[in-house]
């Protein structure tokens, strides 16, 4: 049986391309790349969660809400996790939520990964946790942003989760902006591993 096809659609949109050769990842993160450039990158005045200033704007929801743009997303997450998986992933709200699940989802049944997110503040009612789903004390963790600027947004996620004695050396992003990010948290013994930089994208 032939592997690394991609199975065309009448729409013109691709199904995922099979794990396998080297070919076939880059085919899958060029249809990735493909996605985003259409659904995600806007033009116009923008004020970022760093408070900075842009003429422009990765809209990653409307990738990570499309069904292809999760599956890929998850798969180019899990193949950067492989050799090192984590026993928890999770985020900060809202951005992380839907990359999160998508991970989640996808991790399953081959090696399941539990997922939470951390809330800015606590709700006030029901459980009022700052951090909702699966996360258990000293666990080892992955964080997951969706655009990574400053580093300022996902650290807020960090600090929740290592407050839980659970060490977080790696945080995982959809597109890092090359803001300081990397830099910033390289300070706080993190590494950033990003799916794509701005400079992948025409903008």
């Amino acid at each position: 049986m032939a592997s690394g096809n991609t199975t065309m659609h009448t729409n013109g949109s691709s199904r995922s391309v099979a794990s396998g050769s080297a070919a076939a990842r880059e085919t899958r993160r060029e249809r990735l790349r493909t996605i985003i450039q259409t659904l995600s990158v806007l033009h116009g005045d923008f004020t970022l969660a760093s408070g900075r200033k842009s003429k422009v704007f990765f809209d990653i929801k409307k990738s990570v809400l499309d069904p292809e743009g999760a599956n890929l997303i998850a798969e180019e997450m899990l193949n950067r996790l492989h050799a090192d998986t984590p026993e928890y992933i999770g985020g900060l709200v809202m951005g992380a939520v839907p990359v999160v699940q998508a991970i989640c989802v996808k991790s399953f049944p081959d090696n399941p990964i539990k997922a939470f997110f951390v809330r800015s503040d606590a709700k006030g009612h029901g459980t009022n946790q700052i951090v909702e789903g699966h996360l258990e004390k000293g666990a080892t963790v992955v964080v997951v942003d969706d655009v990574t600027t400053t580093g300022g947004s996902v650290m807020k996620a960090v600090r929740e989760v290592r407050a839980r004695d659970c060490p977080v050396t790696k945080v995982l992003t959809i597109v890092d902006r090359l803001e300081g990010a990397r830099d910033a948290l390289a300070k706080e013994g993190i590494e950033l591993v990003a799916l794509f930089t701005k400079e992948d994208f025409d903008l």
